[in-house]
């Protein structure tokens, strides 16, 4: 795309009348000139012969400073903007490490072990490592990916001859550090340990990960190498914290970025109203219609159910509740007109950018709004076409196509190199495109629905203009959902514009992640006294308590595994919750994919609508002991949306404050029990429920970390909030409370859930729980109430500002409510919120 164009097709996409309004912002990032440094003189000759031939000449400063890091055996992070060359400043040391022994038969012989988070960016790394490696003649770098993948035959092949393998952190748990033994000659030569895109380690997955980093350094020790920790990340707050966290020591943070930028258009897009957009009544809607995820009670609950932790899964995107904005229903009153869905302002948005020749990825906020997002831009080509008789705009249509995880591993690849190609205009995706993948000549980025934090939102405007001869060419949008956040957002730059990025939230402190992590070490190699240092201060009680416990035997010299199970199964690292789900066609026996098991619940429940590549499904039978879901082929005139009921219990609290008013802020523990008992059938145009069946699923209980407020009932007496009304407010104040928790914490509200209660059984008072959605807490909850009086604030500023009268998606009404948002008085929660401030 020319220079200058970006911002004359963002002009042009908001000119019609329908669409004049709903650009609230346009922000231009200029490009900047990249300031080079020198390529060491230790690193190999050849890799600096064939980088010259390639047009490299020199590095940008940062990966020369990394470079020289790592090579000095300093565990180093880089922490700077998309497409900035990261890869370059691990793999001069990595590289050359390998290759050493064919220039000095004296040098040691050396490994490389890379991890990413996602399968998608293995498999994209080993075709740039093994070019680098090729086109330098460097014979020793024998690069191969180990993961869920890989045939049994060419796992043996790796694991004999691999000096460069490239593998996620669930292979390394549950496939390498179990039978280190075999492993032994590239535990003995592991010279560096890669881990790129390290900010995705978050949540309870990040704590996960951050204890098989532990194991791994120990299992390295135990052959008596001691690897150099080389991190990749996007732009994060305190990235030598994360880091450090995450691999157990200290480590050195590179984050003077001296890459060239390209030149970016960006703008914030608000959807018009169904009325202004296509002529229809206030009350008709051409949502294409999905299920929501599933609600916790009176409140939000976490979209991939119980246990669910947003974090990306191996084979490239995160667990998923459905797009909540683009799918849900609509609460509105009859006067108050819908906006349009964000599936379906990005479907039509990415449609017109195809039809104008731009090559475009969409960001969708689930895989069925992936799905959604491609299905609807290529019905509007096809329409157009029809109309119109242009072949060329039919030719598009059919360069339209959907990713996601929970494909096959071909479908997947097939993809990925189809868009490399060209040979796909245009993808709607997950976040799973959303990573470090190498996808050159993108014309435009188009965003559906807040990614969770900043750092993935500018991770995914970075996907746009990554050639760097766009100099202003380049285009990204943000298309706002009807959601507290996204609203927020759009008439609030500065939130994007003016803020830093979040830092990575983790505990690797965390008994629920640590425990069953020393039975895999133990399991692997005996914990000598003495050594359970390097897993965290706890990790000696813990280890006392397995010991009393009969799960590990306490001997003067250390601790023992005894038991003939295997420890490696006790922990699910991506809290999945279990085996993940296969989806098959009942009458060919065909697998058409998967789903995580923590979604299966609302996802692929007896009776429920699936997508697949344009294609519709309805489930026969969910049989929850074989993970296995039937379906047939079929496309219903109707959606489906689970109904989820929940219940909170107080198991310890570990934090009391005394507010004003009398009420108490509190933080410590609790049960949430969540249970999907049934679901709604809607008309896919109007949304209009036509039938409710029950289902007989089992109930999911969930021990995590919340923070939650306790309001005298004497104190909504006095300020005159009728008793009536309570519950309504207390709702309403719990949604717009879970909405606003992004703003402060690592975490988008499908990371956590909520229930309030006019007069909870443990508490004896009106009461508003909001807690993490993962065992034994991810921070998020702690984070809150850490600095609760800011996110009261902006809750209440938020509702102020909205200006509906009785409450809408964009202030209080939940995407995800398993009440369906009743009851709810916004009018009174803003009056419950000013008692609730310090």
């Amino acid at each position: 795309m020319r220079a200058g164009r970006a911002a004359d097709l963002l002009a042009d996409l908001s000119q019609p009348l329908t669409r004049r309004s709903c650009l609230t912002h346009v922000e231009q990032r200029p490009a900047r000139d990249g300031r080079r440094g020198r390529f060491p003189d230790w690193v190999d000759p050849r890799l600096l012969e064939h980088l010259e031939e390639q047009g490299i000449a020199a590095p940008w400063i940062h990966q020369e400073e990394a470079a020289q890091l790592a090579h000095d055996g300093r565990d180093v992070v880089l922490s700077t903007a998309t497409a900035s060359g990261k890869s370059l400043a691990y793999l001069l040391p990595v590289l050359t490490a390998v290759g050493a022994r064919e220039l000095d038969p004296d040098s040691r012989r050396a490994t490389t072990l890379y991890l990413s988070p996602t399968k998608a960016l293995a498999a994209d790394q080993l075709t740039n490592i093994t070019a680098m490696a090729d086109g330098a003649g460097i014979r020793d770098a024998r690069v191969a990916v180990y993961d869920g993948d890989t045939p049994t035959e060419q796992r043996r092949w790796v694991r004999r001859h691999g000096t460069v393998v490239l593998t996620n952190p669930d292979m390394l748990h549950f496939g390498m550090l179990p039978g280190h033994e075999q492993w032994a000659s590239f535990f003995r030569a592991l010279r560096y340990v890669v881990i790129d895109e390290c900010h995705s380690y978050r949540g309870v997955f990040g704590s996960h990960v951050s204890m098989v980093l532990r194991r791994l350094r120990r299992i390295a020790a135990h052959y008596r190498a001691d690897p150099t920790f080389i991190l990749a990340s996007a732009t994060t707050a305190n990235p030598e914290l994360s880091a450090s966290r995450l691999v157990g020591r200290d480590v050195t943070a590179v984050t003077e970025d001296g890459s060239p930028r390209a030149g970016l258009t960006i703008g914030l897009w608000e959807p018009g109203t169904i009325a202004r957009v296509d002529g229809r009544g206030p009350m008709t809607t051409d949502r294409y219609g999905a299920g929501a995820g599933a609600g916790a009670g009176a409140g939000d609950g976490v979209g991939s159910g119980v246990g669910a932790n947003s974090h990306a899964d191996p084979d490239g995107d995160w667990p998923d509740g459905d797009d909540p904005a683009a799918e849900d229903g609509s609460t509105k009153s009859a006067d108050e007109p819908l906006r349009r869905s964000a599936t379906s302002e990005a479907g039509a948005l990415l449609a017109d950018l195809v039809e104008r020749d731009v090559q475009t990825l969409v960001f969708a906020r689930s895989r069925r709004g992936a799905e959604l997002v491609s299905s609807g831009a290529r019905r509007m080509l096809e329409q157009k076409s029809e109309h119109t008789g242009d072949p060329h705009l039919a030719d598009s249509a059919r360069r339209v196509a959907a990713y996601r995880g929970g494909y096959l591993a071909r479908e997947r690849r097939g993809l990925e190199d189809a868009l490399r190609s060209g040979e796909l205009k245009a993808l709607a995706s997950t976040n799973a495109l959303e990573l470090g993948i190498d996808i050159a000549g993108l014309d435009a980025v188009v965003i559906a629905g807040w990614p969770g934090t900043r750092a993935s939102l500018w991770q995914q405007f970075g996907r746009a203009g990554r050639r760097q001869d766009r100099d202003g060419g380049a285009l990204a949008l943000f298309v706002a959902r009807e959601d507290p956040l996204d609203t927020y957002v759009v008439h609030h730059p500065e939130t994007v514009f003016g803020a830093e990025v979040e830092a990575a939230v983790f505990d690797p402190a965390n008994p629920y992640v640590m425990t069953p992590h020393l039975c895999a070490a133990a399991s692997e190699l005996a914990i000598r006294d003495g050594e359970e240092g390097i897993f965290g201060p706890t990790a000696r009680e813990l280890l006392t308590t397995l010991a009393a416990r009969g799960v590990l035997r306490a001997r003067p010299t250390g601790w023992f595994w005894t038991m003939t199970e295997s420890a490696h199964e006790l922990t699910d690292l991506r809290g999945s919750g279990g085996e993940p789900v296969r989806i098959v066609e009942e009458a060919s026996g065909t697998l058409l994919g998967t789903v995580d098991a923590a979604s299966a619940h609302t996802q692929v429940h007896d009776g429920a609508v699936y997508l697949h590549q344009r294609t519709s499904y309805v489930v026969n039978h969910l049989d929850v002991e074989q993970a296995v879901a039937f379906v047939h082929r079929e496309d219903p005139l109707h959606s489906t949306h689970p109904q989820t009921t929940s219940t909170i219990r107080i198991r310890q609290t570990d934090r009391e404050v005394a507010w004003a008013g009398g009420v108490q802020l509190c933080f410590g523990t609790v049960d949430v029990t969540d249970q999907v008992t049934g679901y709604q059938v809607r008309d896919v145009f109007t949304q209009a429920v036509l039938a409710q069946h029950p289902l007989d699923l089992p109930p999911r209980t969930l021990t995590t970390k919340a923070v939650w407020w306790v309001i005298p009932q004497a104190t909504t007496d006095g300020a005159e909030i009728p008793g009536e009304e309570l519950p309504g407010a207390l709702h309403a104040a719990e949604h717009a409370a879970i909405s606003m928790l992004p703003l402060l914490a690592t975490c988008d509200r499908w990371d956590i859930g909520g229930v309030s209660a006019a007069q909870h059984e443990d508490t004896g008072e009106p009461t508003i729980f909001v807690y993490d959605g993962a065992p034994g807490g991810a921070g998020f909850a702690e984070r809150g109430a850490d600095d609760a009086d800011a996110w009261l604030r902006a809750t209440a500023d938020m509702i102020a500002e909205c200006g509906c009268e009785a409450g809408c998606p964009a202030c209080v009404v939940s995407p995800k409510c398993g009440n369906g948002n009743e009851p709810l008085s916004k009018s009174e929660a803003a009056r419950l919120l000013a008692l609730m401030h310090p």
